[in-house]
């Protein structure tokens, strides 16, 4: 069974290598593309996307924007967000609005086919700095507040689960963490789906921001 993508870019030389990167890719399906967000959230109204590729720098409407009216219209649709930034506040509204991936666009091709195939496997991925910026601005936050040195719930974690949940936040896969902790695939998902209904959200992403928010890791 194939995926179909959108790529949302305004450069159309970079739209079209994205496309023939990955017209390669067979579980890949239709290939659409838009110049613009609002392009794209019309592309996503009237067909069945199934991933969006989200430059960040759009004309008119952002792609933090796009990323947040698409999600409001569609909550299963994946969004890879490609950006030339890595400012601390950009990461953090990015994974607000929804976005499931935030990949830097110095990116290598293969390993963005990569993180495009997991993403559509239910994973979510960061660019290797991006955990960094959030959980140093996490910790710039609490430091500021001395009343918030301890988690703010307790939502009955178990050690390993605690351990699980720090990779999550440093954009662990489930095969990452299961290789990490010399556990089995079936047991580290066994682990994150018992992490997600304590935490009550919905995805990694959500978990991950709520671990750093309430300082659980």
């Amino acid at each position: 069974m194939t995926s179909n993508i959108l790529i949302i870019e305004d450069h159309e030389l970079t739209r079209f290598g994205l496309k023939t990167a990955f017209e390669a890719c067979d579980f890949l399906g239709e290939i659409y593309e838009a110049e613009s967000a609002e392009k794209g959230v019309e592309i996503v109204e009237n067909n069945s996307v199934d991933l969006i590729v989200m430059d960040l720098g759009l004309p008119g409407m952002d792609g933090i924007e796009a990323t947040k009216e698409i999600k409001v219209k569609n909550k299963d649709v994946k969004i890879v967000v490609l950006t030339s930034h890595n400012d601390e506040q950009e990461v953090l509204n990015c994974l607000k609005a929804g976005a499931n991936a935030y990949c830097s666009k110095e990116i290598n091709p293969k390993r963005l086919i990569q993180v495009v195939q997991s993403v559509l496997d239910g994973a979510a991925w960061f660019d290797p700095s991006i955990s960094h910026i959030v959980l140093n601005a996490a910790s710039q936050t609490q430091d500021r507040s001395e009343e918030k040195q301890k988690p703010e719930k307790d939502y009955g974690l178990t050690s390993r689960e605690t351990q699980i949940l720090k990779l999550i936040t440093e954009g662990y896969s489930n095969i990452e963490i299961a290789q990490e902790l010399f556990v089995s695939i079936n047991t580290t998902k066994a682990h994150v789906a018992s992490i997600l209904q304590k935490l009550e959200v919905d995805d990694r992403l959500q978990a991950a921001l709520k671990a750093l928010k309430e300082r659980l890791v």
